[in-house]
């Protein structure tokens, strides 16, 4: 094992998060999963880059651009000892510990200390290359399955606006509502103490936050409870429930999911909201407007809180969100052809977990 900051040159971006330039000429590292875009560039380089705040994520590049001032870039002294790919996977792995290092508030941090003083497994170059040639493989299948979801996905959105139009002009003229004559009720979950890691059985436990913020239900994103006669039934989460993230991260917040199945004994923790709607409302058509990009910023405005920190979206707000509202049985239709969508959904979702239960397998051999 050798420490990385031995092998690396370590630097942070310079500048303010709102410096990005919708459709820029170049990558803008900031702490998000995606970067943004931006028209100036300061770096010029091969190099990995891990956000020092918030989600802790890690990214590859090599090339012209610009970064955040809390994003760190990671640059290796010398390609022929170690090779920057091969520290993209070793830090893609290590982004566990540093979430588990982390310190602050609200907003978790890392320090620089946290990367220097890691120790990374320092193969031959030779060895460092095949170990990589694995990742490319398995990591280039992991893309094609989520590109497959984007198509899926975007199909959904196409029959969507097909049907219904685009909900804030409302072009086909609906009858516009707000979310208050929609729902029967809204209800909270629990706060709990829990474990860090995920159940092991069908004993019960508690869905961590990201069950529900992707648009689609996650029921394997939970946490073990520390005492299982703690289980509370009036927040266990049902087939047919639909979810919503009252707090989040400002991009994040209000995403919403429908639970086609879920295994028992999983409870909603009190950052989540179960919707119970009327019969003038289809569950599903309502998942899908609150998740539809066209959509979303009438959903985060209703949030409070400050852009650097998690957002709230309270009952009362969330209650007077305004929708379209078209006649039932077409939003039954909609939802029909859905379902027809999640069924090859599914079919490649479990291929993408197969192959990124064998990205975590091969992490473990050579990163332990």
């Amino acid at each position: 094992m050798a420490r990385l900051g031995d092998y690396v040159n370590i630097k942070t971006g310079k500048l303010d998060a709102n410096a990005a330039n919708e459709n820029g000429l170049y990558p803008f590292f900031t702490c998000s999963v995606e970067p943004l875009t931006i028209n100036t560039y300061h770096y010029d380089c091969e190099c990995v880059l891990v956000a020092g705040n918030g989600d802790l994520n890690v990214k590859y590049y090599n090339g012209k651009f610009d970064a955040y001032q809390r994003t760190y870039i990671i640059e290796s002294k010398d390609k022929a000892v170690l090779s920057v790919p091969y520290l993209y996977s070793f830090l893609d792995k290590y982004v566990e510990t540093l979430r588990k290092q982390s310190i602050g508030g609200v907003i978790k941090y890392i320090k620089l200390g946290n990367l220097t003083e890691a120790e990374i497994p320092l193969h031959s170059i030779e060895e460092q290359c095949e170990i990589v040639k694995k990742f490319e493989i398995v990591n280039g299948l992991i893309s094609v399955r989520k590109k497959q979801l984007e198509k899926l996905d975007q199909l959904v959105k196409s029959r969507f606006i097909e049907m219904f139009g685009d909900p804030n002009n409302n072009q086909m003229g609906w009858n516009k509502v707000k979310l208050a004559e929609c729902l029967t009720s809204i209800e909270n979950g629990k706060s709990f103490v829990c474990d860090s890691e995920p159940r092991t059985g069908e004993e019960p436990a508690v869905l961590k936050l990201s069950a529900a913020t992707y648009g689609y239900y996650r029921p394997f994103e939970n946490k073990a409870m520390l005492d299982d006669s703690q289980f509370v039934k009036s927040a266990e989460v049902h087939k047919g429930d639909l979810l919503f993230t009252r707090k989040n991260t400002p991009e994040l917040v209000g995403m919403s999911a429908f639970v086609y199945d879920t295994p028992p004994y999983l409870m909603m923790p009190d950052l989540i909201f179960r919707l119970n709607t009327k019969d003038n409302c289809n569950k599903v058509f309502l998942w899908k407007i609150i998740n539809l990009d066209l959509f979303r910023a009438n959903v985060t405005a209703l949030s409070s809180g400050s852009a650097k920190s998690m957002s709230n979206i309270s009952k009362e707000r969330l209650l007077t969100l305004e929708i379209i509202l078209p006649p039932v049985e077409l939003q039954n239709d909609f939802a029909a052809f859905v379902e027809q969508i999640d069924k090859s959904k599914l079919v490649v979702q479990e291929s993408l977990e197969k192959l990124e239960t064998l990205k975590k397998s091969l992490i473990q051999k050579y990163f332990g």
